[in-house]
């Protein structure tokens, strides 16, 4: 990690998570890399709307408000050339968003500089970005636009729903359940119940917002964290053994047997779902933002 970010919890955004580009990317798609450098510049001074992750950004960079030190940073990294990119920063200035540092990678994959950067959390609209971040060791999820569009809550904290399996926990449980089947999962589940899971992708970033969480106030915490699993009683007692050998702090937990998740997570609030199953976050996705974990075995391809 970079000399003073040491203590720092720190996110990296990608600019069309960021920002809705959707219109100078359809000019890319349609017209190439010349005519979108060329919209791009002669559009650097109009104002970009927020994208899917715009909220998410803002309230993490307000709970530095909190804190006596900075503690939150917001990286940008953008597959725009710093010539293409002005009207990103433009835009973010607009916005009073304080993110001072970026990397503009020139069409090229900018996931290399999540770790240099010493990223807790790499969020993005490009699916490959995100699995070269996991495939190093960085917690990644690809943003899915929300069907139903709703207007952000003002004065409430900020709240973060994770699955478990694959996502926070490894999927060495899943596979048991992928192999042989719910009955075989749960007798194993329930024989090591006392055994910890191997942690997955969102471990790191998990215990970073925990231990920034545990810095700020008890009466009116900014930040609220669940755990909305699909498993249910008896395996539920493996999940909560191995988070308090890890110390680590959930608010609310979700064991749900299966049931459709996306219902659960608008009645919590989420402002962010993390899931490694394509079919949870397309559900998912009609309520809350989501990010698709393209982890572990339920991401695997057939050869």
């Amino acid at each position: 990690m970079p000399k003073g970010f040491e203590s720092k919890l720190v996110v990296a955004i990608s600019s069309r998570a960021l920002f809705n580009l959707d219109e100078s990317h359809r000019v890319y798609e349609s017209e190439g890399l010349n005519a979108y450098q060329s919209y791009q510049i002669d559009h650097e001074n109009e104002i970009l709307e927020p994208g899917e992750a715009f909220g998410i950004v803002e309230r993490l960079l307000q709970l530095n408000n909190y804190l006596d030190d900075a503690r939150v940073e917001v990286i940008l990294l953008s597959r725009n050339s710093a010539d293409t990119g002005l009207r990103v920063f433009n835009s973010i200035e607009h916005y009073g968003l304080n993110i001072s540092r970026a990397a503009f990678s020139g069409g090229e994959s900018p996931y290399r500089y999540v770790s240099a950067f010493g990223c807790h959390l790499f969020l993005s609209t490009n699916a490959e970005d995100v699995r070269r971040a996991l495939d190093n060791g960085v917690a990644a999820a690809t943003l899915l636009s929300r069907s139903k569009k709703s207007q952000p809550v003002s004065n409430r904290e900020l709240r973060f729903a994770f699955d478990g399996d694959a996502v926070i926990f490894s999927d060495e449980a899943e596979q048991v359940f992928k192999r042989d089947g719910l009955e075989a999962f749960t007798a194993s589940e329930v024989a090591a119940a006392n055994t910890p899971l191997s942690g997955g992708p969102f471990k790191n970033f998990l215990a970073a917002l925990n231990a920034l969480q545990r810095e700020l106030s008890d009466d009116d915490p900014p930040i609220r964290i669940a755990l909305v699993t699909a498993r249910s009683a008896p395996t539920h007692k493996r999940v909560i053994q191995t988070l308090r050998n890890w110390n680590i702090r959930i608010d609310e937990s979700l064991f749900l047997g299966g049931l459709d998740k996306g219902e659960f997570l608008a009645a919590y609030g989420a402002d962010v779902f993390f899931d490694d199953q394509p079919g949870h976050c397309a559900s998912a996705s009609e309520h809350v933002s989501t990010g698709h974990v393209p982890h572990g075995i339920a991401n695997k391809v057939d050869d």
